[in-house]
């Protein structure tokens, strides 16, 4: 067996404010939109070979509600390594810090904020030097 995808679904009481999060701070494009009413009821967010895609908890509710009482309030925490992690720091200015920048054991230099969902995001560069 190959795994060939892993692509995180995050359920969110809105799914408009992740959309600009996602695509004002780090350039992802928005490749499927599914309405809920008047407002977004899923989206697929990609850039380059990284997918992530948000669902309401009222239109996951419709969608799965045997799932639903599994979904609602539940959080996740993502670890998202890049290339550098300065243009994510400045592309993060404004947004409320939960992990103040670090170096680990492990040689990653990262630090972590919060999406507009509620999800935890942390951000890593490798093979940085601890100090």
């Amino acid at each position: 067996m190959n795994v060939k995808k892993l692509t995180p679904v995050l359920y969110v009481d809105q799914v408009e404010p992740c959309v600009t999060f996602w695509a004002e701070r780090l350039g992802f494009q928005k490749t499927v939109a599914v309405p809920e009413g008047d407002r977004l009821g899923f989206v697929i967010l990609q850039k380059g070979d990284v997918e992530i895609m948000y669902q309401s908890l009222a239109s996951a509710a419709k969608d799965a509600s045997a799932a639903a009482a599994e979904i609602n309030g539940g959080r996740t925490f993502l670890y998202v390594e890049v290339d550098r992690l300065d243009g994510v720091m400045a592309a993060m200015k404004g947004v409320k810090i939960l992990l103040p920048e670090r170096t680990t054991f492990y040689g990653a230099r990262e630090f972590g904020v919060k999406d507009p969902g509620g999800h935890v995001i942390v951000f890593a560069e490798m093979g940085a030097v601890q100090k």
